[in-house]
């Protein structure tokens, strides 16, 4: 009998279009219901759009529409790019629907009937941006959280007895330390509830834009009661048929922007409780995106959206991307060049390029069919290779289920390294030439052995990038990838004589110009007329936003290019700052170190960056051993684009001095310096 499991992103406040922050929450979630669904687990995946409040009230208003006419417009946007990207969600829930607004109704009435809600009046501050009451004096304080102006409010409200459960909320973040991932999230929630609980406004009279109160309709309920409230009513609950939530209630995992953990895991736990509701199982927050080290607003004009990186490079290079370039849970960088650099290293030259050498050289020496693998022909070499696929195997899906995406495809990757290496030292094409039968044995076993190891990254690798690795699948002769059973994933399932199909780059090499062309595409996207939103997993209205009609540029921003003074000449021979700053250069530390097969010169050495471990090819080996290498920091370009070496991919160069008519010596530190360190 197939576990339950049920996932949901946090629902999308329409008051921005979307863009690579909602997508990055999305692709997560969605490449964890897809690993779920093959490992047969009756999955429900739940995404939506949150469409209340005051702040969307306003900006439908700047907008010269109705609040319902600007919900329905920017809602289809996320539906429309969520189906354009192939994203497998089983319902799409929007807080505007009547099935919410009755599950909402109902959750208040329960709550209330259980006597944690009461009347009360409010005079304070209340910041717009946030749809929060703040601890702010005096009209236009800054809100703490956003550092926008609040406004002075004074209305009836209802209030939620929060103060009731601080020790029960307590309990939970000690009792179940992974209720709350990362553990530096669950250390703020929990000094935040240890500092003490006030009761919660949770409705407001001063705007008509929101869900009635039970019995009281000139109140609407507060908007983050209304949006929490969707991970139930998307499930039937308060509805006539709550088949569903009995079904899949409580989920598994909500997955939020760590911007709004508060919200989450706080208040949500404690209206669960309220209403005598079971708890999630789990909440995991992720970091934000970063653009060129700030965070991705409309305001600052750093946006990037998802469609842009879906026409040129396709959706699964922006999949892989995002879940490989940044750690889970913290920040990460994103640029376009990082994109590519990593798309080119890791998909054209990585895994596509070892599909297409294996499958190519399967068609030409076997026509098209799998070989049979010779005991006779076996070497150590082999069994290296089926030793680091089942080792894959097992570490892949215990990282994978800590969403360590990053540190799971690292692995995956590094059995893709491992047998370009296993193909370079064998030469199979070396083999092919030759017509005797131990020649033709150890072909047969070298890519019989290449192919199964592309099997078992291909089936991996399919939740995180379902259209390539179903193409690789089916060149395979594979049939749907879909319909395999990850549970039962070990080496030597690859039958003999399987024929393959036909056999086609999957992720052909990005050049130079994709950059400039996509870089070109956001600018031609800019000025989209919706109200600047600062962005950070793309969450709900925690966001902070600006006022809607705020669309001129902000203080500080940079001119159009059209405007831009001209630049300085810069004498012969010299370069400027700019140039100087596109290279990268990172403290690494060196793990493995070996020689290079058939040169005197080469070592191949693997390095840590404290997000990744890089391979380089560099040329030192007449200087050093490489044993005395291990553990040593040295310095390396890290963004520079990889090439082949004697077969090997190098992903960046080592910093070196170069005496005339001597040997190299590296550049290195007196002082501790932390692996990944820029230097500057």
């Amino acid at each position: 009998m197939s576990k339950k499991f049920y996932i949901t992103t946090p629902i999308y406040y329409v008051n921005a279009h979307p863009h690579i922050g909602h997508a990055y929450t999305t692709i997560a979630c969605d490449t964890i219901a897809r690993r779920h669904r093959m490992l047969g687990d009756d999955t429900w995946f739940l995404t939506g759009t949150d469409e209340h409040g005051q702040k969307i009230e306003r900006a439908a208003q700047a907008a010269g529409k109705t609040p319902q006419q600007f919900t329905d417009e920017i809602s289809a946007e996320f539906r429309a790019l969520w189906e354009r990207m192939g994203l497998t969600h089983d319902d799409f829930i929007r807080t505007t629907s009547e099935r919410h607004r009755q599950g909402v109704q109902a959750l208040w009435r329960k709550i209330r009937d259980n006597g944690y809600i009461y009347k009360g009046t409010y005079t304070g501050q209340y910041c717009v941006s946030d749809e929060l009451y703040v601890d702010a004096v005096g009209p236009g304080a800054p809100c703490p959280d956003c550092g926008r102006p609040t406004e002075t409010v004074h209305e009836e409200n209802y209030y939620f007895k929060l103060s009731a459960f601080q020790d029960q909320l307590i309990r939970l973040y000690t009792e179940q330390p992974d209720f709350i991932r990362p553990e530096t999230r669950r250390n703020e929630v929990l000094s935040f509830v240890r500092g003490g609980l006030r009761d919660l406004s949770i409705s407001r009279s001063t705007f008509s834009w929101g869900i009635p109160v039970p019995d009281d309709p000139k109140h609407v309920v507060y908007v983050w009661l209304d949006a929490l409230a969707n991970y139930i009513t998307a499930l039937g609950y308060g509805s006539s048929d709550p088949s569903k939530f009995d079904k899949y209630w409580p989920a598994d995992v909500h997955m939020i922007g760590k911007e709004i953990v508060r919200f989450h895991c706080v208040y949500w736990p404690a209206f669960l409780l309220a209403a005598g509701l079971p708890l999630p199982k789990g909440i995991t927050a992720h970091g934000w995106l970063l653009f060129e080290e700030s965070k991705m607003s409309k305001s600052r004009g750093n946006i990037v959206r998802a469609e842009t990186i879906v026409d040129v490079l396709g959706t699964d290079a922006l999949r892989y991307f995002l879940l490989r370039e940044v750690v889970f849970g913290q920040d990460g960088s994103f640029s376009f060049d990082a994109l590519v650099q990593r798309y080119n290293s890791d998909l054209a030259n990585g895994l596509g390029n070892l599909a297409s050498r294996t499958l190519t050289m399967i068609t030409r020496y076997f026509k098209g069919e799998v070989p049979y693998p010779s005991h006779a022909a076996h070497t150590p070499s082999d069994a290296a290779i089926a030793d680091a696929a089942r080792k894959v195997i097992a570490d892949y899906g215990t990282l994978f289920d800590q969403y360590q995406f990053s540190r799971a495809l690292e692995t995956a990757w590094g059995l893709v390294s491992a047998v370009d290496k296993y193909i370079v030292e064998n030469e199979p094409w070396s083999l092919g030439d030759k017509q005797d039968e131990e020649s033709r044995s150890r072909l047969a076993t070298v890519l019989y052995t290449s192919a199964e190891a592309l099997r078992i990254v291909t089936a991996l690798a399919h939740p995180v990038m379902p259209d390539a690795t179903a193409k690789i699948w089916a060149q395979m002769g594979l049939g749907d990838i879909g319909k395999f059973d990850l549970t039962q994933l070990q080496w030597g399932q690859l039958h003999l004589g399987t024929k393959l199909g036909e056999v086609q780059a999957v992720f052909p090499r990005a050049d130079k110009s994709v950059v400039e062309r996509m870089q070109k595409m956001e600018e031609q996207s800019g000025g989209t007329g919706v109200p600047p939103a600062t962005i950070a997993g793309g969450e709900t209205g925690a966001s902070p936003v600006q006022p809607s009609a705020a669309r001129q540029p902000a203080a500080g921003t940079p001119p159009p290019a059209a405007a831009a003074k001209p630049a300085a000449t810069i004498p012969d021979g010299k370069i400027s700052i700019d140039d100087f700053a596109k290279v990268e250069l990172r403290v690494a530390q060196v793990k493995t170190a070996e020689r290079v097969k058939g040169t005197d010169k080469l070592l191949r050495l693997e390095v840590d960056l404290g997000t990744e471990v890089r391979q380089l090819v560099a040329g030192i080996a007449e200087a050093y051993e490489p044993e005395t290498l291990i553990g040593r920091k040295i310095v390396i370009v890290a963004n520079l684009a990889p090439r082949k070496l004697r077969g090997l991919e190098s992903n960046g160069m080592i910093v070196a001095a170069s005496p005339e008519g001597g040997k190299p010596v590296l550049a290195s530190f007196l002082e501790d310096v932390p692996v990944g360190t820029r230097l500057k």
